[in-house]
């Protein structure tokens, strides 16, 4: 994974860099961290069993997560099921945690190419 890549996928590398000092190593560790995260789980099972503040817990994780690194694609609808879930709103969540998923696989896609 390089940040051209990341650049290609949609992600605000400047400014994720900036974030991490300008160190890229860094920035590219800490980003191949990002698919492997619990709080994806965490966050299907809770909507799953409706339980709507676990779910804002794992949604609120990711979305930290995802704008400390400028990772849009992930950050916008992860950014928005959190809103969601704050506001303890009842509603199909399949389509957010859709976009989600598909904003991690092509993700991981980026971290296990090399």
């Amino acid at each position: 994974m390089t940040v051209e890549d990341l650049k290609a996928y949609g992600a605000d590398t400047a400014q994720g860099l900036e974030r991490c000092m300008g160190m890229e190593s860094m920035y590219l560790r800490l980003v191949g961290m990002i698919p492997g995260d619990a709080n994806f789980g965490k966050l299907e099972e809770a909507l799953e069993a409706g339980d709507l503040k676990v779910g804002f817990e794992a949604a609120h994780a990711l979305k930290g997560a995802a704008a400390n690194l400028a990772l849009t694609p992930l950050l916008t609808p992860v950014s928005e099921i959190t809103e969601l879930l704050r506001a303890g709103t009842q509603a199909d969540y399949a389509p957010l945690l859709e976009k989600i998923r598909a904003a991690r696989e092509g993700l991981e896609r980026l971290c296990v190419q090399g």
